[in-house]
């Protein structure tokens, strides 16, 4: 998809706060509204947009555990990588799931409410699974940076 500056501004704008009035958002891309609203209806039927969220303190939430669990498979077949991504894509826990290079197949972002829900999540849905040959667990002391914005360059 080719963006022009004005998209780049009005994406950009989104990113940032995405519950602004299209008339603000219109005026941030340099646009008139009716084009505004086009242009995000094309990138929602595009898929550049793929949804509008709230993002939640995890702290606030009570969510005061957050891990890097990196796994290590027992096989690297299609069937046992199919498998255990659809059973971690069915854990409400895991909030991001990456396959990986290096030692490890995977690293998964894990939030849970404390340390008892830890043990019993790694032990019940990560380390139970035929799957799994090891998982290392990397403990998140404070969060430095959190953004969802890509780098648009403009």
């Amino acid at each position: 998809m080719k963006l022009s500056k004005a998209d780049l501004r009005l994406l950009d704008a989104l990113q940032s706060d995405a519950t602004r009035s299209q008339s603000e958002l219109a005026e941030i891309a340099g646009m008139s509204r009716t084009s505004c609203w086009r242009r995000i209806r094309d990138f929602e039927e595009s898929g550049l947009i793929a949804r509008e969220v709230a993002l939640l303190d995890p702290q606030l939430a009570g969510f005061h555990i957050q891990v890097l669990l990196a796994v290590a498979m027992t096989e690297h077949t299609d069937e046992n990588r199919q498998d255990f991504e659809g059973h971690v894509a069915r854990l409400p826990e895991v909030t991001e799931c990456f396959s990986v290079s290096g030692e490890r197949d995977y690293v998964l972002h894990v939030v849970v409410r404390d340390m008892d829900a830890y043990n019993q999540f790694l032990n019940a849905q990560i380390l139970k699974h035929a799957a799994v040959r090891s998982a290392s667990s990397t403990f998140v002391l404070r969060r430095v940076k959190y953004t969802t914005a890509l780098p648009l360059q403009m």
